[in-house]
């Protein structure tokens, strides 16, 4: 299981299982939470504990998502799907940026071009430990 917290600690996630690759995505929040993401579906192997504050995307319409974050120290613990999947689940995504060096230093990420085509990029063979390193 992986964990995560926090700066100040109140808030936290876990994540049972085989996390897969990580995404690294360049989309407007992404690139400024600088959060790289390991996905999975609300009340299932994800949890987040504590007290969280939620943000939504000022000015648009019909948001996809929302940001959940610490009130306390802000820092960025997840996202949450506004929309549910065709078969009723929520898709959610929890900050590995969180989570001990040690724990997640040889996953590999997945690039993302949220900002532009809104597709998979091609692998680099990157760890979250070279982003780290």
């Amino acid at each position: 299981m992986l964990k995560g917290s926090c700066h100040c600690g109140a808030a936290a996630w876990t994540l049972s299982g085989d996390p897969g690759s990580i995404t690294a995505c360049n989309c407007t929040l992404c690139r400024r939470y600088g959060a790289l993401w390991a996905y999975d579906f609300e009340g299932e192997r994800v949890a987040v504990t504590g007290p969280t504050s939620r943000f939504r995307r000022v000015g648009k319409e019909d948001p996809a998502l929302e940001i959940l974050f610490c009130p306390s120290c802000a820092g960025v613990l997840a996202w949450r799907g506004l929309r549910l999947e065709e078969d009723g689940r929520r898709r959610m995504a929890v900050n590995l940026r969180l989570a001990e060096l040690e724990a997640v230093a040889d996953l590999p990420i997945d690039h993302f071009d949220g900002l532009d085509t809104f597709e998979d990029l091609p692998p680099s063979g990157r760890t979250v430990r070279d982003l780290w390193a």
